[in-house]
Formats: C-alpha cells, sequence, structure tokens
C-alpha cells in the first residue's frame, strides 16, 4: 500500500455505512490519520480547518468502527465502510453530511432542499455551541 498524498500531504476518504452503503461523510487523511484508522479499527481524520488530527467521535461520542477500508486503483482516495455509533456521522446532528438534494428552482436557478434532514442529536447540547 502506496497511498498517493497530495501536495498538502491528504488523500480523500469518503465514508459510507457498511449495512447500507449509505454516504454519510467526505474527510481527509493523513498518513498518520490513515494509520491509525487501520491500526485501531475507529476512524481517524485530518481537520483542514483545525489543521490537526482527529478521531470521529471523540467530542460527539458517535464513533465510527471501521468494517473494510479500500484504495481507489490509483491510491489517491480511500473508502471506509463504517458501523457509525450514535447513528449520526453529521456535526449538524443528521445521519449523514449529504442531507439536502440540489433541485431546480425558480427561474432555472438551483436550489438545496432537505432529504432525510432529521437532526439524531442537538449540536448545542453535544459540542456547546449550534451548527
Amino acid at each position: 500500500m502506496r497511498p498517493k498524498f497530495d501536495a498538502a500531504g491528504l488523500v480523500t476518504c469518503v465514508t459510507t455505512d457498511a449495512a447500507n452503503g449509505d454516504v454519510l461523510m467526505v474527510a481527509y487523511m493523513n498518513d498518520e490519520a490513515l494509520r491509525k484508522t487501520i491500526d485501531s479499527g475507529e476512524a481517524w481524520y485530518f481537520s483542514r480547518s483545525r489543521k490537526r488530527l482527529w478521531r470521529k467521535g471523540e467530542s460527539s461520542g458517535h464513533v465510527q468502527r471501521v468494517v473494510e477500508l479500500r484504495v481507489d486503483c490509483d491510491q489517491d482516495a480511500v473508502w471506509l465502510r463504517v458501523e457509525q455509533q450514535g447513528g449520526a456521522a453529521c456535526h449538524t446532528g443528521r445521519r449523514s453530511c449529504f442531507y439536502r438534494a440540489a433541485v431546480r428552482g425558480e427561474g432555472g436557478s438551483g436550489k438545496l432542499v432537505p432529504v432525510d434532514a432529521d437532526k439524531l442529536f442537538d449540536p448545542a447540547q453535544v459540542y456547546g455551541k449550534p451548527s
């Protein structure tokens, strides 16, 4: 295994629910996050905004247990199949980060509409600030 990290030292990671295939989130991993994920069996990522390593669920308790880790043919992307603890992967309290669908609005402009957008937890209570 020889992952191809980008110029910032990151590789894109798509995370899906192992039971039904739903896309839960897209995040980034650096070499350390990838190694920790493989070694621990839990998902670790690199936050570009906070510029630090983080274990999924470290604040919320909604840990991702890795069922399978795959890399694509070029080894420049990672796919995690996980069991999502607590049912919610998104920091907004939703099951998936992909809770909005783009549809054609009036006049042909794009518009986002909620899809499967029920909140499973209150981010303000979990993180101490609204999402």
